[in-house]
C-alpha cells in the first residue's frame, strides 16, 4: 500500500508454529544459579554416601570373587583374578544351612516376640494413670543401654554357678539342677512338650525380644494415641467386651503399623551379630552366618569367602524382602 507517494512494507503476521517458538526463551541465570545452589547443597551428602556406602559396598562385592587373605590383602586391588570359588566353597561348606536355619528361627522369634512384646506393653499403659510417663520412660532401659552392659547382667544372672536366676530356680521353683542357659544345647521341654530349639538359641531369643521390644512400643504407642477416644466409647456403650474393642478397634489400626515393624525388626535381627556373639559366642546352636562371617574373617582370615558369604547373606535377605512386599505390601498399602 502506497500513502502520500510512500511506499511502506507490509509485515506479515506470524504462524501458529512459528509462535511458539518465538516465546520460548532460554534458561534464565536465576534459574541456573538456583540448579548450582541445589547441587552445591547436595554435594557433601552424595560424597559422604559414595565414601560410605557406595564404595565399601563395590570393594566387598570385589573380594568375594577373588581369593584374599589377610597375608596377601595389601597387594589385592579392585581388578584381580575373578572367580565364584568363594561362593562354591561358602555353600558347600560345612553348617552354612544349619547356621542359615539358625538365623532364619531367630529372626522370626526375635521380631514376633519383640512386637508381642511391645504390643502388650502398649496396650497395658493406654490408659493414663498417675506415673504413666514415668512407667514409660522405664520402659526404654534396655533399648537405649549399652548391649555391653545388657549382655554382661544377662550372662552374671544366668550363670549357671552364682546366677541369681539358677538360685531362685533350685531354691523356690523346684529345679533338680541349674541349667546352662548359655551354654546348653539341650532341648527344653515346656508343659510335657519338647521345643526344636536349643536352650541357648532360646536365651538369645528372649534377650532379642527383650532388648528390641520399646522401639515397636513407641510405634505402637503413637499410633494408638491417634485412635479417637469416642470409638472406643461407643463401643462401651454397646457393651462390647475389652477383647471385641481390640479385635474391631485396635486392631484395624494398628495393623499396618505392625506390619512395617515386621519388615524393620525382621532386617535388623536378621543380620544382628553383637547381642549373639557377646551372649554365647556363636555357640551351642546359636551361630547365625553374621557370626560364621566373623569368624571367617578373623580365625581363618579368609576375607574373600568371609566377603561371598556376606553377599549371599545380603542376598537371601533381599529375596525374603522382596517376596513380603509382593505379596503382602499391596494389601497393607490398601488398608
Amino acid at each position: 500500500m502506497t500513502e502520500g507517494g510512500r511506499g511502506t512494507a507490509t509485515v506479515p503476521e506470524p504462524t501458529r508454529e512459528q509462535a511458539p517458538r518465538r516465546r520460548q526463551r532460554p534458561a534464565s541465570s536465576r534459574a541456573r544459579q538456583d540448579a548450582r545452589t541445589g547441587l552445591a547443597l547436595i554435594s557433601p551428602t552424595f560424597a559422604i554416601v559414595l565414601v560410605m556406602v557406595v564404595l565399601p559396598i563395590l570393594w566387598t562385592v570385589s573380594l568375594a570373587f577373588q581369593q584374599v587373605r589377610l597375608l596377601n590383602l595389601r597387594t589385592t586391588g579392585i581388578l584381580g583374578d575373578y572367580s565364584i570359588e568363594n561362593f562354591r566353597a561358602v555353600l558347600t561348606s560345612d553348617g552354612f544351612v544349619s547356621a542359615l536355619v539358625t538365623t532364619l528361627e531367630y529372626s522370626v522369634l526375635g521380631t514376633a516376640g519383640a512386637i508381642s512384646v511391645g504390643l502388650v506393653a502398649a496396650l497395658a499403659l493406654r490408659a493414663p494413670f498417675r506415673g504413666r510417663g514415668l512407667v514409660r520412660a522405664a520402659l526404654l532401659l534396655p533399648y537405649v543401654a549399652p548391649v555391653v552392659a545388657a549382655t554382661f547382667v544377662w550372662s552374671t544372672l544366668l550363670n549357671p554357678q552364682f546366677g541369681l536366676v539358677n538360685d531362685w530356680g533350685t531354691g523356690l521353683l523346684g529345679w533338680k539342677e541349674p541349667i546352662a542357659f548359655l551354654s546348653s544345647r539341650d532341648e527344653p521341654s515346656v508343659l510335657g512338650v519338647t521345643l526344636p530349639l536349643s536352650t541357648s538359641l532360646l536365651t538369645v531369643i528372649g534377650f532379642e525380644a527383650w532388648r528390641s521390644f520399646p522401639f515397636a512400643f513407641l510405634f505402637l504407642t503413637a499410633r494408638m494415641q491417634a485412635i479417637p477416644d469416642t470409638l472406643d466409647e461407643a463401643a462401651r456403650l454397646d457393651g462390647a467386651t475389652p477383647t471385641q474393642r481390640f479385635r474391631y478397634i485396635v486392631w484395624p489400626e494398628v495393623a499396618p503399623t505392625i506390619a512395617v515393624l515386621s519388615v524393620l525388626r525382621f532386617i535388623w535381627t536378621f543380620n544382628n551379630f553383637d547381642d549373639i556373639y557377646l551372649l554365647t559366642g556363636g555357640g551351642s546352636g546359636t551361630q547365625v552366618v553374621s557370626v560364621r562371617v566373623f569368624d571367617y574373617l578373623t580365625a581363618r582370615g579368609d576375607i574373600g569367602a568371609a566377603a561371598a558369604q556376606a553377599l549371599v547373606l545380603a542376598l537371601i535377605l533381599a529375596v525374603l524382602v522382596t517376596t513380603y512386599l509382593k505379596f503382602f505390601g499391596r494389601r497393607e498399602e490398601q488398608a
